[in-house]
């Protein structure tokens, strides 16, 4: 599958439409304590992470062992089902991975292989969305947005 920066955001977007559309799912109930490791699995370390406006959080993980990053987006209050995203794309080998529904919780996990490549990720919560192009890339400054929509 063939990605790039512009089909993956309306990808993205086109995935939180239908996901408005579609029954209510929930990921296994969390509490309010959720961390990225609990979503992605224990051998993920937290490498970079984007608040989306108050609700939650949009966490970037690694895995050094397998050479894979999950991204996860997390409430900072779980309850009432909300449409969510999580997404995670890798520009070099056109390769990436999407989640949005309605959750109580969170969004995700998303992975994608990743060593040695920079990573675009991202997520929302109801009409806030964050992207983050050109992360963890080394001497390469990213460029964040957050967008209401």
């Amino acid at each position: 599958m063939r990605f790039s920066r512009s089909v993956l955001a309306a990808s993205a977007l086109a995935a939180l439409s239908v996901g408005a559309t579609t029954a209510l799912a929930s990921p296994a109930a969390a509490a309010p304590d959720t961390t990225p490791q609990q979503v992605c699995g224990s051998g993920y370390k937290t490498v970079n992470s984007a608040a989306v406006g108050s609700l939650g959080t949009v966490y970037l993980t690694y895995n050094s062992a397998n050479g894979r990053n999950c991204v996860t987006t997390i409430r900072t209050n779980p309850g009432t089902a909300r449409d969510m995203s999580a997404w995670v794309y890798v520009p070099d080998t056109e390769k990436g991975d999407q989640d949005g529904g309605w959750y109580t919780s969170y969004a995700g996990p998303t992975y994608v292989y990743g060593k040695g490549h920079c990573v675009d990720w991202g997520g929302g919560i109801d009409n806030v969305y964050v992207q983050v192009y050109g992360s963890n890339c080394g001497a390469l400054k990213e460029h964040r947005v957050t967008f209401t929509r």
